[in-house]
Protein backbone atom coordinates (compact mmCIF):
# COMPACT_ATOMS: atom_id res chain seq x y z
CA UNK A 1 0.00 0.00 0.00
CA UNK A 2 1.50 3.48 -1.16
CA UNK A 3 1.44 6.03 1.76
CA UNK A 4 -0.47 8.29 0.00
CA UNK A 5 -2.80 5.26 0.25
CA UNK A 6 -2.08 5.10 4.10
CA UNK A 7 -2.12 8.73 4.32
CA UNK A 8 -6.26 9.03 3.24
CA UNK A 9 -7.13 6.07 5.13
CA UNK A 10 -5.56 7.69 8.96
CA UNK A 11 -7.10 10.81 7.89
CA UNK A 12 -10.96 9.39 7.21
CA UNK A 13 -10.13 7.31 10.44
CA UNK A 14 -9.74 10.43 12.27
CA UNK A 15 -12.68 12.28 10.73
CA UNK A 16 -15.35 9.28 11.50
CA UNK A 17 -14.05 9.54 15.39
CA UNK A 18 -14.14 12.79 15.62
CA UNK A 19 -17.89 12.77 15.00
CA UNK A 20 -18.73 9.98 16.36
CA UNK A 21 -21.24 10.48 19.58
CA UNK A 22 -20.13 9.66 23.00
CA UNK A 23 -22.15 6.85 22.65
CA UNK A 24 -23.51 5.98 19.22
CA UNK A 25 -27.38 5.13 18.89
CA UNK A 26 -28.27 2.35 16.48
CA UNK A 27 -31.00 4.19 14.10
CA UNK A 28 -32.00 1.48 11.73
CA UNK A 29 -35.61 0.19 14.02
CA UNK A 30 -38.26 1.48 12.42
CA UNK A 31 -41.11 3.50 14.56
CA UNK A 32 -44.54 2.99 14.43
CA UNK A 33 -45.51 6.89 15.44
CA UNK A 34 -44.32 10.23 14.10
CA UNK A 35 -41.99 11.76 16.44
CA UNK A 36 -44.01 13.49 19.42
CA UNK A 37 -42.87 16.41 21.23
CA UNK A 38 -41.92 15.01 24.68
CA UNK A 39 -42.30 16.99 28.51
CA UNK A 40 -41.40 15.16 31.70
CA UNK A 41 -42.31 16.94 34.58
CA UNK A 42 -40.80 15.94 37.51
CA UNK A 43 -42.56 17.11 41.49
CA UNK A 44 -40.15 17.31 44.14
CA UNK A 45 -41.12 14.91 47.32
CA UNK A 46 -45.10 14.78 46.35
CA UNK A 47 -47.00 11.49 47.91
CA UNK A 48 -48.51 8.85 46.06
CA UNK A 49 -51.83 10.09 47.97
CA UNK A 50 -51.71 13.67 47.25
CA UNK A 51 -52.74 13.18 43.71
CA UNK A 52 -56.69 13.15 43.90
CA UNK A 53 -56.91 10.52 41.50
CA UNK A 54 -54.31 8.50 42.88
CA UNK A 55 -56.40 8.43 46.55
CA UNK A 56 -59.96 8.04 46.85
CA UNK A 57 -59.91 9.76 49.91
CA UNK A 58 -57.31 12.84 49.31
CA UNK A 59 -58.72 16.21 50.84
CA UNK A 60 -56.22 17.50 48.31
CA UNK A 61 -57.37 18.00 44.75
CA UNK A 62 -55.05 17.92 41.44
CA UNK A 63 -57.86 18.31 38.75
CA UNK A 64 -54.93 18.97 36.16
CA UNK A 65 -53.03 15.90 37.05
CA UNK A 66 -56.43 13.99 36.79
CA UNK A 67 -56.64 15.49 33.47
CA UNK A 68 -53.58 14.07 32.31
CA UNK A 69 -54.40 10.04 33.33
CA UNK A 70 -57.81 10.87 31.27
CA UNK A 71 -55.36 11.34 27.74
CA UNK A 72 -53.10 8.29 29.14
CA UNK A 73 -51.94 5.45 31.41
CA UNK A 74 -51.95 5.96 35.18
CA UNK A 75 -49.76 3.38 36.72
CA UNK A 76 -50.25 2.21 40.54
CA UNK A 77 -47.17 0.44 40.69
CA UNK A 78 -44.63 2.76 40.10
CA UNK A 79 -41.12 3.47 42.18
CA UNK A 80 -38.53 5.93 41.79
CA UNK A 81 -34.88 4.07 41.82
CA UNK A 82 -33.93 5.37 45.25
CA UNK A 83 -36.13 7.35 47.85
CA UNK A 84 -34.52 10.74 47.64
CA UNK A 85 -33.43 13.19 45.12
CA UNK A 86 -30.38 13.03 43.80
CA UNK A 87 -30.21 9.24 43.10
CA UNK A 88 -33.89 9.32 41.09
CA UNK A 89 -32.69 12.13 38.83
CA UNK A 90 -29.74 10.57 38.00
CA UNK A 91 -31.47 7.63 37.00
CA UNK A 92 -34.58 9.16 35.29
CA UNK A 93 -31.69 10.60 32.76
CA UNK A 94 -29.37 7.72 32.34
CA UNK A 95 -31.35 4.84 32.68
CA UNK A 96 -29.17 2.98 35.08
CA UNK A 97 -29.25 2.54 38.41
CA UNK A 98 -27.83 5.28 40.78
CA UNK A 99 -26.17 2.71 43.16
CA UNK A 100 -23.54 2.23 40.14
CA UNK A 101 -22.11 5.67 41.07
CA UNK A 102 -19.81 6.64 43.43
CA UNK A 103 -22.74 7.99 45.26
CA UNK A 104 -23.90 5.09 47.35
CA UNK A 105 -25.98 6.91 49.60
CA UNK A 106 -27.51 10.33 50.48
CA UNK A 107 -27.54 13.06 48.09
CA UNK A 108 -25.20 16.14 46.41
CA UNK A 109 -24.52 19.40 47.73
CA UNK A 110 -25.08 22.74 45.65
CA UNK A 111 -21.38 22.77 45.10
CA UNK A 112 -20.76 18.95 44.37
CA UNK A 113 -19.19 18.36 41.41
CA UNK A 114 -21.56 16.42 38.56
CA UNK A 115 -22.66 12.86 39.39
CA UNK A 116 -22.84 11.80 35.83
CA UNK A 117 -19.75 11.11 33.84
CA UNK A 118 -19.03 13.04 30.77
CA UNK A 119 -18.71 9.65 28.79
CA UNK A 120 -22.67 9.06 30.24
CA UNK A 121 -24.88 8.92 27.78
CA UNK A 122 -28.66 10.75 28.72
CA UNK A 123 -31.90 10.67 27.63
CA UNK A 124 -31.51 14.04 26.45
CA UNK A 125 -28.35 12.59 24.18
CA UNK A 126 -30.70 10.06 22.79
CA UNK A 127 -33.10 12.97 21.83
CA UNK A 128 -30.80 15.87 20.34
CA UNK A 129 -29.13 12.75 18.42
CA UNK A 130 -32.37 11.59 17.11
CA UNK A 131 -33.37 15.31 15.70
CA UNK A 132 -34.95 17.02 19.24
CA UNK A 133 -34.34 19.97 20.50
CA UNK A 134 -33.91 19.70 23.95
CA UNK A 135 -34.31 21.68 27.37
CA UNK A 136 -33.55 21.16 31.11
CA UNK A 137 -35.54 24.02 33.09
CA UNK A 138 -35.50 23.69 36.66
CA UNK A 139 -33.69 21.75 39.68
CA UNK A 140 -30.80 19.49 38.57
CA UNK A 141 -28.93 18.58 41.92
CA UNK A 142 -26.92 15.90 40.53
CA UNK A 143 -23.75 18.45 40.91
CA UNK A 144 -22.44 20.40 38.30
CA UNK A 145 -18.35 21.62 38.42
CA UNK A 146 -18.05 25.41 39.40
CA UNK A 147 -15.42 27.53 39.06
CA UNK A 148 -13.76 26.62 42.49
CA UNK A 149 -11.01 28.22 43.69
CA UNK A 150 -11.19 26.95 47.28
CA UNK A 151 -11.35 23.10 46.50
CA UNK A 152 -10.20 22.02 50.14
CA UNK A 153 -13.56 23.08 51.65
CA UNK A 154 -15.93 20.97 50.26
CA UNK A 155 -15.61 18.36 52.30
CA UNK A 156 -16.47 20.49 55.36
CA UNK A 157 -20.17 21.33 56.40
CA UNK A 158 -22.21 23.47 54.09
CA UNK A 159 -24.39 25.03 56.54
CA UNK A 160 -21.03 26.44 57.68
CA UNK A 161 -20.15 29.52 56.02
CA UNK A 162 -16.22 29.07 57.28
CA UNK A 163 -16.85 25.98 54.75
CA UNK A 164 -18.37 28.10 52.07
CA UNK A 165 -16.31 27.24 48.60
CA UNK A 166 -14.96 30.18 47.18
CA UNK A 167 -16.45 30.15 43.42
CA UNK A 168 -16.07 32.73 40.36
CA UNK A 169 -19.88 33.23 39.73
CA UNK A 170 -18.33 35.09 36.29
CA UNK A 171 -17.77 32.14 34.54
CA UNK A 172 -19.17 29.15 32.90
CA UNK A 173 -19.97 25.79 34.77
CA UNK A 174 -18.41 22.57 33.41
CA UNK A 175 -20.22 19.36 33.29
CA UNK A 176 -24.09 20.84 33.44
CA UNK A 177 -27.05 20.15 31.76
CA UNK A 178 -25.70 21.42 28.08
CA UNK A 179 -22.65 19.19 28.75
CA UNK A 180 -25.04 15.92 29.08
CA UNK A 181 -27.17 16.64 25.88
CA UNK A 182 -29.35 19.65 26.55
CA UNK A 183 -29.30 22.74 23.80
CA UNK A 184 -31.47 25.29 26.37
CA UNK A 185 -30.58 24.81 29.97
CA UNK A 186 -31.93 27.44 32.80
CA UNK A 187 -31.93 26.74 36.70
CA UNK A 188 -30.00 26.21 39.49
CA UNK A 189 -28.16 23.17 41.21
CA UNK A 190 -29.17 21.64 44.26
CA UNK A 191 -32.14 21.96 46.44
CA UNK A 192 -34.37 24.98 47.11
CA UNK A 193 -32.68 25.01 50.26
CA UNK A 194 -29.22 24.10 49.35
CA UNK A 195 -26.71 27.16 48.60
CA UNK A 196 -25.84 28.85 46.47
CA UNK A 197 -28.82 30.07 44.97
CA UNK A 198 -28.06 31.44 41.62
CA UNK A 199 -29.75 30.75 38.06
CA UNK A 200 -27.87 29.35 35.75
CA UNK A 201 -28.53 29.77 31.88
CA UNK A 202 -26.58 27.71 29.44
CA UNK A 203 -24.15 27.37 31.61
CA UNK A 204 -23.58 30.95 32.59
CA UNK A 205 -24.58 32.83 36.06
CA UNK A 206 -27.29 35.03 35.69
CA UNK A 207 -26.20 36.93 38.46
CA UNK A 208 -22.77 37.14 41.06
CA UNK A 209 -24.69 36.24 44.00
CA UNK A 210 -23.80 39.30 46.89
CA UNK A 211 -25.69 38.81 49.98
CA UNK A 212 -26.08 36.22 52.17
CA UNK A 213 -29.66 34.83 52.72
CA UNK A 214 -31.10 32.51 54.71
CA UNK A 215 -34.59 31.38 55.77
CA UNK A 216 -37.48 29.76 57.32
CA UNK A 217 -41.09 29.07 56.58
CA UNK A 218 -44.17 27.40 58.88
CA UNK A 219 -42.76 24.22 57.24
CA UNK A 220 -39.12 23.99 56.57
CA UNK A 221 -36.14 26.04 55.94
CA UNK A 222 -33.45 26.69 53.32
CA UNK A 223 -29.61 27.34 54.55
CA UNK A 224 -27.70 29.93 54.73
CA UNK A 225 -25.66 30.72 51.99
CA UNK A 226 -24.92 32.82 48.55
CA UNK A 227 -28.06 34.23 46.37
CA UNK A 228 -28.09 36.32 43.89
CA UNK A 229 -30.02 39.16 43.28
CA UNK A 230 -32.42 37.90 40.57
CA UNK A 231 -33.04 34.56 42.54
CA UNK A 232 -36.32 34.78 44.98
CA UNK A 233 -36.89 31.75 46.74
CA UNK A 234 -40.91 32.17 46.56
CA UNK A 235 -40.52 32.57 42.79
CA UNK A 236 -38.73 29.56 41.91
CA UNK A 237 -42.04 27.76 40.61
CA UNK A 238 -43.55 30.75 38.69
CA UNK A 239 -40.13 31.37 37.13
CA UNK A 240 -39.52 27.17 35.80
CA UNK A 241 -42.91 27.75 34.72
CA UNK A 242 -42.87 30.66 33.02
CA UNK A 243 -39.51 29.96 31.18
CA UNK A 244 -41.31 26.40 30.21
CA UNK A 245 -44.31 28.06 28.94
CA UNK A 246 -41.65 29.93 26.72
CA UNK A 247 -40.11 27.50 25.69
CA UNK A 248 -43.24 25.64 24.48
CA UNK A 249 -44.46 28.59 22.55
CA UNK A 250 -40.82 29.36 20.94
CA UNK A 251 -40.26 25.96 19.75
CA UNK A 252 -44.03 25.05 18.57
CA UNK A 253 -43.74 26.01 14.95
CA UNK A 254 -40.38 24.81 14.75
CA UNK A 255 -39.77 21.47 12.16
CA UNK A 256 -38.17 19.57 15.09
CA UNK A 257 -39.91 18.18 17.93
CA UNK A 258 -38.72 18.77 21.72
CA UNK A 259 -38.38 17.73 24.59
CA UNK A 260 -38.18 19.45 28.05
CA UNK A 261 -37.22 18.27 31.18
CA UNK A 262 -39.10 20.13 34.09
CA UNK A 263 -37.97 19.23 37.39
CA UNK A 264 -40.13 21.15 40.16
CA UNK A 265 -38.46 22.17 43.21
CA UNK A 266 -41.78 21.56 45.02
CA UNK A 267 -43.40 20.70 47.01
CA UNK A 268 -40.21 19.84 48.82
CA UNK A 269 -38.81 21.85 51.56
CA UNK A 270 -38.81 25.40 51.79
CA UNK A 271 -42.57 25.13 51.80
CA UNK A 272 -43.10 28.16 50.05
CA UNK A 273 -46.81 28.35 48.30
CA UNK A 274 -47.17 31.87 46.70
CA UNK A 275 -49.75 34.46 48.01
CA UNK A 276 -52.66 33.08 45.79
CA UNK A 277 -52.53 29.74 46.90
CA UNK A 278 -51.90 30.03 50.36
CA UNK A 279 -54.81 28.57 51.96
CA UNK A 280 -56.47 26.87 48.86
CA UNK A 281 -56.22 23.17 50.52
CA UNK A 282 -58.88 24.44 53.34
CA UNK A 283 -56.49 22.07 55.71
CA UNK A 284 -54.65 24.75 57.40
CA UNK A 285 -51.40 22.95 55.88
CA UNK A 286 -48.95 25.24 53.29
CA UNK A 287 -47.67 21.73 51.84
CA UNK A 288 -51.13 21.03 50.72
CA UNK A 289 -51.45 24.55 49.40
CA UNK A 290 -47.88 23.84 47.91
CA UNK A 291 -49.64 20.70 45.88
CA UNK A 292 -52.13 22.45 44.85
CA UNK A 293 -49.41 24.92 43.15
CA UNK A 294 -47.53 21.85 41.55
CA UNK A 295 -50.96 21.03 39.86
CA UNK A 296 -51.14 24.88 38.87
CA UNK A 297 -47.78 24.02 37.53
CA UNK A 298 -49.09 21.10 35.32
CA UNK A 299 -52.00 23.07 34.06
CA UNK A 300 -50.08 25.94 32.75
CA UNK A 301 -48.04 23.25 30.92
CA UNK A 302 -50.72 21.70 29.17
CA UNK A 303 -52.77 24.98 28.29
CA UNK A 304 -49.67 25.81 26.63
CA UNK A 305 -49.57 23.02 24.66
CA UNK A 306 -53.25 24.09 23.47
CA UNK A 307 -52.74 27.38 23.15
CA UNK A 308 -50.06 26.42 20.87
CA UNK A 309 -51.70 23.75 18.91
CA UNK A 310 -49.46 20.93 19.66
CA UNK A 311 -51.15 19.48 22.88
CA UNK A 312 -52.06 16.33 20.29
CA UNK A 313 -48.12 15.63 19.48
CA UNK A 314 -46.63 15.85 22.70
CA UNK A 315 -46.26 12.77 25.49
CA UNK A 316 -46.30 13.93 29.03
CA UNK A 317 -44.87 12.28 31.72
CA UNK A 318 -45.69 13.58 35.22
CA UNK A 319 -44.21 11.96 38.46
CA UNK A 320 -42.59 12.49 42.05
CA UNK A 321 -38.61 11.65 42.29
CA UNK A 322 -39.25 10.09 45.75
CA UNK A 323 -42.17 9.54 48.40
CA UNK A 324 -43.51 12.53 50.35
CA UNK A 325 -41.36 14.47 53.17
CA UNK A 326 -41.73 13.93 57.20
CA UNK A 327 -42.12 17.77 56.55
CA UNK A 328 -45.40 18.38 54.91
CA UNK A 329 -46.10 17.34 59.17
CA UNK A 330 -48.28 13.91 58.65
CA UNK A 331 -49.71 13.80 61.93
CA UNK A 332 -51.39 17.79 61.11
CA UNK A 333 -52.53 16.17 57.77
CA UNK A 334 -53.70 12.94 58.88
CA UNK A 335 -55.93 15.00 61.71
CA UNK A 336 -57.73 16.26 58.46
CA UNK A 337 -57.92 12.81 57.52
CA UNK A 338 -55.20 13.12 54.63
CA UNK A 339 -52.16 10.99 53.97
CA UNK A 340 -49.62 11.60 51.66
CA UNK A 341 -47.95 8.05 51.74
CA UNK A 342 -52.09 6.56 50.50
CA UNK A 343 -52.03 3.20 52.43
CA UNK A 344 -48.26 2.59 52.16
CA UNK A 345 -45.72 2.43 54.97
CA UNK A 346 -43.03 5.12 55.86
CA UNK A 347 -41.79 8.23 53.69
CA UNK A 348 -39.22 9.88 51.73
CA UNK A 349 -36.32 8.09 52.73
CA UNK A 350 -37.71 4.62 53.39
CA UNK A 351 -37.36 1.47 51.82
CA UNK A 352 -40.73 0.66 52.78
CA UNK A 353 -43.31 1.55 49.74
CA UNK A 354 -44.24 5.00 51.27
CA UNK A 355 -40.46 5.90 50.21
CA UNK A 356 -40.41 5.00 46.69
CA UNK A 357 -43.88 4.06 45.46
CA UNK A 358 -44.91 7.56 43.28
CA UNK A 359 -47.92 8.64 41.05
CA UNK A 360 -46.68 8.48 37.18
CA UNK A 361 -48.87 9.25 34.59
CA UNK A 362 -47.83 9.04 30.91
CA UNK A 363 -50.07 10.84 28.49
CA UNK A 364 -50.43 11.65 24.98
CA UNK A 365 -54.12 13.12 23.85
CA UNK A 366 -55.92 11.39 21.59
CA UNK A 367 -53.05 8.92 20.96
CA UNK A 368 -53.11 6.83 24.15
CA UNK A 369 -55.82 5.16 25.37
CA UNK A 370 -56.79 6.01 29.08
CA UNK A 371 -56.38 3.23 31.09
CA UNK A 372 -55.18 2.01 34.79
CA UNK A 373 -51.66 -0.25 34.81
CA UNK A 374 -50.09 -2.26 37.22
CA UNK A 375 -47.46 -3.17 35.33
CA UNK A 376 -43.99 -2.57 37.59
CA UNK A 377 -42.27 0.43 36.63
CA UNK A 378 -39.52 2.29 37.80
CA UNK A 379 -38.39 5.46 36.72
CA UNK A 380 -35.47 4.24 35.19
CA UNK A 381 -37.51 2.94 32.56
CA UNK A 382 -38.21 6.46 30.91
CA UNK A 383 -35.08 6.06 28.46
CA UNK A 384 -36.07 3.06 27.01
CA UNK A 385 -39.16 3.87 26.36
CA UNK A 386 -38.80 6.69 25.11
CA UNK A 387 -36.20 5.03 22.64
CA UNK A 388 -39.22 2.63 22.11
CA UNK A 389 -41.28 5.98 21.07
CA UNK A 390 -38.77 7.01 18.25
CA UNK A 391 -37.88 3.95 17.30
CA UNK A 392 -34.39 3.39 18.35
CA UNK A 393 -32.13 0.09 19.55
CA UNK A 394 -29.54 1.21 22.39
CA UNK A 395 -26.17 0.15 22.49
CA UNK A 396 -25.12 -2.65 25.27
CA UNK A 397 -23.03 0.53 27.34
CA UNK A 398 -26.63 2.71 27.83
CA UNK A 399 -30.00 2.32 30.05
CA UNK A 400 -28.00 -0.55 31.50
CA UNK A 401 -31.53 -0.80 33.53
CA UNK A 402 -34.30 0.48 31.57
CA UNK A 403 -37.15 -1.27 30.50
CA UNK A 404 -39.70 -0.25 28.61
CA UNK A 405 -43.26 0.29 29.58
CA UNK A 406 -44.64 1.09 26.07
CA UNK A 407 -46.65 -2.03 25.31
CA UNK A 408 -48.76 -0.68 28.61
CA UNK A 409 -50.02 1.43 26.36
CA UNK A 410 -52.27 1.19 22.55
CA UNK A 411 -49.13 1.51 20.64
CA UNK A 412 -46.97 -1.05 19.32
CA UNK A 413 -43.85 -2.50 21.24
CA UNK A 414 -42.57 -6.17 21.04
CA UNK A 415 -40.10 -4.64 23.97
CA UNK A 416 -39.70 -6.59 27.05
CA UNK A 417 -41.35 -5.46 30.11
CA UNK A 418 -39.86 -5.10 33.77
CA UNK A 419 -40.23 -8.59 35.98
CA UNK A 420 -38.12 -7.06 39.20
CA UNK A 421 -36.58 -3.93 40.72
CA UNK A 422 -34.51 -2.80 43.08
CA UNK A 423 -35.30 -0.26 45.83
CA UNK A 424 -32.80 1.73 47.42
CA UNK A 425 -33.11 3.93 51.21
CA UNK A 426 -31.16 7.40 51.50
CA UNK A 427 -28.90 4.88 53.89
CA UNK A 428 -28.11 3.10 50.76
CA UNK A 429 -30.05 -0.14 51.97
CA UNK A 430 -31.25 -2.83 49.42
CA UNK A 431 -34.41 -4.01 48.87
CA UNK A 432 -35.50 -6.68 46.28
CA UNK A 433 -38.84 -7.09 44.30
CA UNK A 434 -40.35 -9.69 42.20
CA UNK A 435 -43.97 -10.96 41.63
CA UNK A 436 -46.00 -10.26 44.88
CA UNK A 437 -42.61 -10.02 47.69
CA UNK A 438 -40.15 -7.83 48.38
CA UNK A 439 -37.09 -8.80 50.30
CA UNK A 440 -35.85 -5.14 52.51
CA UNK A 441 -32.08 -6.27 53.06
CA UNK A 442 -31.88 -4.21 56.04
CA UNK A 443 -33.36 -3.32 59.98
CA UNK A 444 -36.36 -1.24 60.17
CA UNK A 445 -36.83 1.46 57.56
CA UNK A 446 -33.35 1.99 56.12
CA UNK A 447 -34.21 5.67 56.05
CA UNK A 448 -36.22 8.01 58.64
CA UNK A 449 -39.29 6.41 59.91
CA UNK A 450 -39.25 4.45 62.76
CA UNK A 451 -37.95 2.09 63.48
CA UNK A 452 -34.27 3.37 61.88
CA UNK A 453 -30.73 4.02 62.75
CA UNK A 454 -31.08 6.34 65.57
CA UNK A 455 -33.93 4.18 67.26
CA UNK A 456 -32.80 3.33 71.04
CA UNK A 457 -29.84 0.60 70.46
CA UNK A 458 -31.80 -1.89 73.17
CA UNK A 459 -34.68 -1.68 70.49
CA UNK A 460 -32.73 -1.69 66.66
CA UNK A 461 -30.80 -4.52 68.11
CA UNK A 462 -33.76 -6.85 68.28
CA UNK A 463 -34.71 -5.89 64.64
CA UNK A 464 -34.61 -8.95 62.43
CA UNK A 465 -31.66 -8.19 59.69
CA UNK A 466 -33.97 -8.82 56.39
CA UNK A 467 -37.90 -8.30 56.02
CA UNK A 468 -39.65 -10.14 53.50
CA UNK A 469 -43.06 -8.83 52.87
CA UNK A 470 -46.27 -9.63 50.11
CA UNK A 471 -46.77 -6.36 49.02
CA UNK A 472 -49.57 -7.70 47.27
CA UNK A 473 -51.58 -8.84 50.37
CA UNK A 474 -49.60 -6.70 52.60
CA UNK A 475 -49.55 -3.00 51.22
CA UNK A 476 -48.79 -1.43 54.68
CA UNK A 477 -45.63 -4.10 55.27
CA UNK A 478 -46.71 -5.29 58.82
CA UNK A 479 -46.21 -8.89 58.94
CA UNK A 480 -42.29 -9.77 58.10
CA UNK A 481 -42.33 -13.80 56.84
CA UNK A 482 -39.13 -13.88 56.82
CA UNK A 483 -38.94 -17.27 58.72
CA UNK A 484 -41.36 -18.31 57.14
CA UNK A 485 -40.24 -18.26 53.83
CA UNK A 486 -36.57 -18.38 54.37
CA UNK A 487 -36.17 -20.00 50.21
CA UNK A 488 -37.25 -16.77 48.68
CA UNK A 489 -34.62 -14.59 50.63
CA UNK A 490 -32.29 -16.40 49.34
CA UNK A 491 -33.41 -16.54 45.73
CA UNK A 492 -34.06 -12.70 45.73
CA UNK A 493 -30.50 -12.16 47.06
CA UNK A 494 -29.09 -14.31 44.41
CA UNK A 495 -30.95 -12.17 42.00
CA UNK A 496 -29.81 -9.44 43.71
CA UNK A 497 -26.28 -10.00 43.75
CA UNK A 498 -26.16 -11.01 40.17
CA UNK A 499 -27.89 -8.13 38.77
CA UNK A 500 -25.37 -5.92 41.00
CA UNK A 501 -22.43 -7.53 39.85
CA UNK A 502 -23.45 -8.13 35.86
CA UNK A 503 -23.79 -4.27 36.05
CA UNK A 504 -26.93 -4.28 34.13
CA UNK A 505 -30.45 -5.80 34.78
CA UNK A 506 -31.30 -5.76 30.91
CA UNK A 507 -29.89 -8.44 28.34
CA UNK A 508 -26.26 -8.06 27.11
CA UNK A 509 -22.92 -7.71 28.11
CA UNK A 510 -21.51 -7.00 31.04
CA UNK A 511 -20.96 -3.36 32.05
CA UNK A 512 -18.75 -2.38 35.41
CA UNK A 513 -20.29 -0.37 38.26
CA UNK A 514 -18.18 2.88 39.55
CA UNK A 515 -15.94 2.88 42.14
CA UNK A 516 -16.20 3.99 45.46
CA UNK A 517 -14.02 4.15 48.82
CA UNK A 518 -16.66 1.55 50.42
CA UNK A 519 -19.84 -0.26 49.66
CA UNK A 520 -20.48 -1.64 53.04
CA UNK A 521 -24.37 -2.39 52.03
CA UNK A 522 -22.65 -4.78 48.95
CA UNK A 523 -20.29 -6.36 51.70
CA UNK A 524 -23.17 -6.90 54.01
CA UNK A 525 -24.68 -9.04 51.04
CA UNK A 526 -21.44 -10.76 50.48
CA UNK A 527 -20.54 -11.56 53.66
CA UNK A 528 -23.94 -13.99 54.09
CA UNK A 529 -25.29 -11.41 57.02
CA UNK A 530 -29.02 -12.09 55.57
Amino acid sequence: MSFKSILQITIISIFLFSCKDKNPINKEKKSTVAKPNIIYILADDLGYGDVSIYNKNSKIQTPNIDNLASDGVMYTDAHTSSAVCTPTRYSILTGRYNWRTSLKQGVVSGYSKSLIQPERSTVADLLKNNGYNTAFIGKWHMGWDWDIRQPDSLGLDIDNLKSRPVVDFTTPIKNGPNTHGFDYSYGFCGSLDMPPYVWVENDIPTSVPTKLTKGKTKQGTWRKGLTADDFEHEQALPEITKHTVSYIGENAKSDKPFFVYMPLPAPHTPILPTAEFQGTSNLDNPYADFVIMVDWVVGEVTKALEANGIAENTLIVFTSDNGCSPTANFKQLKSKDHNPSYVYRGTKSDIYEGGHRVPYIMSWKNKITASKSDQLLCTTDFYATVADVIGVDLPDNVAEDSFSHLSTTNLSSDEPKRESIIHHSVRGDFAYRKGDYKVNFCKGSGGWSYPNINTKKAIYDTLPAVQLYNVKYDVAEKHNLQAEHPEIIKEYKADLLKIINNGRSTTGEKQQNDEASSWPQLENLNENKF
